[in-house]
């Protein structure tokens, strides 16, 4: 089924829609604040959160920002309602067109390895495992989630 959305980034009057958005879909964590995680995004000309409209309606959206050689992609999200519907392929595309706009070739994501269904969608748009190690640091002294 081919889809068609609205995409465009983020508004001040949809940081509350989406944020409903990534808790509907399991996406949000206690140790990560939303709220802080848009407003990082949207104050970098590096990163963005680009949203995904069906009848004026948000339901799919993705983070996205490079380093200036590396893209990444977090929160990506297609409303529960909504799936099965090409959403989240058309927001991918979206999320990998601002990268190649910005001059940036290579796209990486994390995904948690118990996440099948996202690991089996990734796949599915030609992302590869990659066989690198990730290591992590807080930085403000609290403890490693588990």
């Amino acid at each position: 089924m081919s889809a068609s959305l609205t995409i465009d980034a983020i508004g001040d009057a949809d940081v509350e829609p989406v944020v409903a958005l990534w808790q509907r879909c399991g996406l949000t964590r206690p140790w990560n604040d939303p709220y802080a995680d848009i407003a990082l995004a949207r104050r970098r000309e590096n990163s963005t959160v680009l949203v995904g409209r069906d009848d004026g309606a948000i339901v799919a959206t993705v983070m996205v920002g490079h380093d200036g050689h590396r893209g990444w992609v977090y929160y990506v999200a297609v409303d529960p309602d909504g799936r099965k519907r090409g959403f989240g392929r058309v927001i991918m595309t979206a999320a990998e067109d601002w990268l190649r706009t910005a001059g940036i070739a290579k796209l990486q994501l994390l995904v948690r390895r118990e996440n099948a269904q996202a690991n089996a969608f990734y796949q599915s748009l030609g992302f590869e495992e990659s066989t690198s190690v990730m290591f992590q640091k807080w930085l403000d002294g609290r403890e490693q989630p588990r």
